[in-house]
C-alpha cells in the first residue's frame, strides 16, 4: 500500500501544525510533499512516453495505447488527490497558526476553549486522514490487480500471435513437403512408364526379312 506512508505523513504534518506556533510552521515539509507530487507527475509522463513507444512495436497497438493511457490517468488522478489533501493540510496549518495567534491574545478561559476546539478539530482531521489512507490502500490494491490483469491479457495476446505464426509456418512447411512429395511421385511414375515402354519394345518379334529378288 504505497499511499499509506504518504497519508500518514500528512496526518503527522497536520498534527504538528496544530501544535506549532506561527513562527515554526513546517513549511519545508509541505514544500517537500509538493516536490514529491511534481516528481510523480514527471515520472508518470515519462513512463507513458516509454510505454507508448513500446506499443508501436506490438501487434495490438490500440489496445496497448489504451491500457497505457488508462494507467497514466490513474496515476495522475491519484497525484491530484494527494495534492488536494496537501492543500487541505496547508489550510489546516494556517488555521492552527491563526488560532494560536488569537489564543495568545485571549483570556485563559478563551485559550482553554480554543485549545479544546483545536483538539477536536485535530481528532476529526486525523480520522479523515486515516479513512483516506485506508481508501488509498484499497485503491492501490485494485490498481495492482488491474495492472496484473492487463499484463496477463497482453501475455495471452502475444502467446496467441506466436501460436498463429507457428501454425502459419507449419502450414507453409507442410505445403512445401507436399509439393516435394508430388514431384517425386511424378518422377517415379514417369520412370515406371519409360521402363514399361522399354520392356514392351523388347518383347516385339523381329521384323521378317525382305524376299530375295528373282
Amino acid at each position: 500500500m504505497k499511499h499509506l506512508p504518504w497519508a500518514l505523513c500528512l496526518m503527522a504534518l497536520c498534527a504538528a501544525a496544530t501544535g506549532q506556533t506561527a513562527g515554526s510552521a513546517p513549511d519545508s515539509a509541505l514544500n517537500a510533499q509538493r516536490e514529491h507530487i511534481s516528481a510523480g507527475r514527471a515520472r508518470a509522463q515519462a513512463r507513458y512516453a516509454s510505454e507508448e513507444a513500446a506499443c508501436y512495436q506490438k501487434f495490438a497497438v490500440n489496445d496497448c495505447l489504451n491500457a497505457a493511457k488508462a494507467a497514466r490517468r490513474e496515476v495522475l488522478a491519484d497525484l491530484r488527490r494527494q495534492e488536494i489533501s496537501l492543500n487541505d493540510a496547508e489550510r489546516k496549518q494556517r488555521g492552527a497558526q491563526q488560532l494560536q495567534r488569537i489564543e495568545d491574545k485571549s483570556s485563559p478561559e478563551k485559550r482553554q476553549q480554543a485549545a479544546s476546539q483545536r483538539e477536536r478539530a485535530q481528532e476529526e482531521h486525523l480520522g479523515r486522514q486515516q479513512r483516506a489512507a485506508e481508501k488509498f490502500g484499497d485503491r492501490a490494491q485494485k490498481q495492482a490487480g488491474e495492472s496484473e490483469k492487463r499484463r496477463n491479457y497482453e501475455g495471452k495476446q502475444q502467446a496467441h500471435l506466436d501460436k498463429e505464426a507457428a501454425r502459419a509456418s507449419k502450414a507453409s512447411s507442410a505445403a512445401a513437403e507436399r509439393s516435394k512429395y508430388n514431384e517425386k511421385l511424378k518422377d517415379a511414375q514417369e520412370r515406371k512408364a519409360r521402363r514399361e515402354q522399354d520392356r514392351a519394345e523388347a518383347r516385339k518379334p523381329p521384323a521378317s526379312p525382305l524376299p530375295t529378288p528373282p
